[in-house]
């Protein structure tokens, strides 16, 4: 994911992991939590021993060394559904937070990641403050009904709409997602001082001014020890560290991330160490989708979000069994693993065979980027012709076209649900049609275990 649209790139090969910089994480933790009760009344062993989750008021890193040890439970199985909110979706693509409930949506989904915002000299900050908290809605653009004020203080935008959305629908958590395909390149610098790094993220997410509109963070890193836009060299255990660090300041908030699915021989799965992450995560969405793409010009053409391999697939370990597979083998717990789904498609033009596996000339044309289009226009510009690897393609004209439909989300729900994970996440709400039949789909097929 990047901080505009769904990224256009490949997972590429990471820097060699040596195995010289893993230290002991386990023995490092239990020496911790030692030290630290031993240091602590009464009262503070019981916070070393509250799962994360419980009703307790949100810790900051400021509390002690009870913050720094809280670990997280897994969920139960299939009860996530997630998706993300885009800041910028109000613009042109005008799509609002009261769309998340015109659509029906609203009753099914359980959270929501807000994206983006940014990692600058080693802190979170804003994004557009503009969408976020100034913006002023009309009462028929409201989800409450009632327009915006500018009066002193008053909270308004994005937030203000995620708020009232909360107040009507209070099983929904909001998180506040940073980083992405674009703004992931302060991460390093950021790292350099994970508590700190921390801090600025508590205070940020949790600033006075829009107080009850976040439930926690979820930090998209693209990505730990490995290259995406911009290249990372920190080891093997930057991404534990950094998970370690924010449990400390977000105590019993929730604190979540967005993880490659690149399970390739030497790939970036294998480039970080997912399992110390996962300790402090309450859990950790893998971004099963943008496998394949026009990022390769000539093709061949093949599924972006293939669930399993096929023959003929251009790199072996780019699939979502391969990548929830590769994070078990790591010692992920399967209920802290979110399956994804594109709620868009990915294309060719100058394609003359149906099938994956045929050259091409270049991207298609895309509504808002060459190579990309929502769901909700392909379904009708192109609709699906065949389906491969547990996922649909569209061959119409010289296009060549491959996203997720209602029937194949519901066959990798049930992929998902035997396989124990903790549910599912999707980009991006928008990409949706206007009744939320994608989402629709996602939430009976995890209710179908």
């Amino acid at each position: 994911m990047r901080s505009s649209t769904p990224s256009e790139r490949r997972p590429e090969r990471r820097p060699e992991q040596h195995p010289e910089q893993r230290r002991p994480r386990r023995a490092r933790r239990l020496i911790t939590v030692l030290a630290a009760a031993l240091a602590l009344p009464a009262a503070g062993l019981v916070a070393l021993t509250a799962p994360a989750g419980a009703d307790e008021p949100a810790a900051g890193s400021a509390s002690g060394p009870a913050a720094e040890i809280v670990t997280a439970e897994p969920n139960a199985v299939g009860e996530v559904r997630l998706g993300y909110f885009t800041e910028w979706g109000v613009y042109d693509r005008d799509y609002h937070v009261k769309d998340i409930v015109d659509s029906g949506s609203a009753e099914q989904i359980t959270h929501i990641n807000y994206s983006f915002g940014n990692v600058v000299g080693g802190e979170c900050t804003v994004g557009d403050s503009y969408a976020a908290y100034d913006r002023a809605y009309t009462a028929e653009e409201s989800v409450s009904g009632e327009a915006d004020t500018w009066d002193p203080g008053a909270l308004r935008g994005n937030f203000n709409q995620l708020r009232q959305l909360k107040e009507q629908y209070p099983h929904i958590k909001v998180l506040w997602s940073f980083g992405g395909w674009t703004w992931s390149g302060g991460f390093g610098e950021a790292m350099q001082n994970p508590e700190a790094f921390a801090q600025s993220c508590y205070d940020l997410v949790n600033d006075p001014r829009w107080a009850g509109v976040f439930d926690g963070i979820d930090l998209d890193w693209e990505y730990p020890n490995a290259c995406g836009l911009t290249c990372d060299e920190s080891g093997p255990e930057v991404f534990g560290d950094m998970m370690q660090a924010f449990r400390g300041a977000f105590g019993d908030q929730l604190v979540t991330a967005a993880i490659t699915a690149d399970a390739s021989d030497g790939g970036k799965i294998a480039a970080a160490d997912y399992a110390y992450g996962a300790e402090y995560a309450d859990y950790l969405a893998v971004m099963t989708y943008d496998f394949f793409g026009a990022f390769d010009a000539d093709g061949p053409t093949a599924p972006h979000s293939p669930l399993t391999s096929y023959d003929g697939i251009p790199q072996e370990g780019f699939t979502s069994e391969d990548a929830i597979a590769a994070l078990q083998a790591q010692g992920v717990p399967s209920e802290k693993l979110l399956l994804g789904v594109g709620f868009y498609g990915r294309g060719w033009t100058g394609v003359t065979q149906s099938e994956p596996g045929g050259t091409a000339t270049g991207a298609a044309p895309g509504t808002y980027e060459a190579g990309i289009d929502d769901y909700h226009v392909l379904v009708n510009s192109c609709p699906a012709t065949g389906t491969v690897a547990g996922t649909a393609y569209a061959h119409c004209g010289n296009e060549w076209w491959s996203y997720d439909t209602p029937e194949t989300i519901v066959d990798k729900m049930a992929w998902a649900n035997s396989q124990g994970l903790g549910g599912a996440f999707f980009w991006e709400f928008s990409g949706d049609t206007s009744d939320g039949a994608l989402l629709d789909a996602i939430d009976s097929g995890l209710n179908a275990a």
